[in-house]
């Protein structure tokens, strides 16, 4: 980039710099932060994750059964018994950024009769709604470190351009321009001296 080779221009660019120099370790400061809740995030994750397998491995006992639901009316499917009624989430800032964090999740009250079926039927809708509570802890979570890898991207990029171009850059534009002054003040001092002998002369 081009600048102009005055004493005004200088003191631009020194400006410049001294902001650029300031700035950076905050934004140094806010990609770490980024960097530690996300890898937090993915970690929470994993323990969901992990939650959720444990509960459908608690359903094992019933596969079979489930495997025979077709035996039910569809109006009696174990699968009509359980429906979400609402995920409720909170929203918070972290390191900057505004993310969903869950807070609870409800279910439609749905009754029914013992007598229209089996006995295990209990401890099944109990698992699946824990698989359920799974599903919108992990859905929040995936969201919540989509919005946090954004806002680290969008961040790296601000730190790599003040690091590789914004400061490198200032610090040359100083540095060109004060060769060019120093090369002006000396000039004018050698025409300083040239006009003095030239009066001398004359004298």
């Amino acid at each position: 980039m081009a600048v102009k080779l005055t004493k005004n221009e200088q003191k631009k660019q020194k400006d410049s710099l001294k902001q650029f120099q300031r700035y950076l370790p905050t934004l140094q400061l806010k990609k770490s932060q980024l960097q530690s809740v996300i890898r937090s995030v993915e970690a929470e994750m994993e323990e969901m994750k992990r939650k959720q397998e444990e509960a459908i491995s608690g359903l094992d006992s019933w596969i079979a059964v489930y495997g025979e639901n077709a035996l039910f009316s569809l109006d009696k499917s174990i699968d009509t018994l359980i429906k979400v009624k609402e995920v409720r989430r909170k929203f918070t800032n972290v390191a900057g950024v505004t993310v969903p964090v869950f807070d609870s999740l409800s279910f439609e009250d749905i009754r029914y009769s013992l007598d229209e079926y089996p006995l295990w039927v209990d401890g099944a809708l109990l698992s699946l709604r824990d698989i359920a509570k799974y599903d919108a802890l992990l859905s929040t979570l995936r969201e919540e470190k989509e919005l946090l890898e954004k806002e680290l991207r969008t961040t790296s990029q601000r730190v790599n351009l003040f690091e590789k171009v914004k400061i490198p850059e200032a610090k040359e534009n100083i540095r060109v321009i004060g060769i060019y002054l120093q090369d002006q003040q000396t000039q004018a001092v050698v025409r300083g001296k040239i006009a003095k002998k030239k009066l001398t002369k004359a004298g």
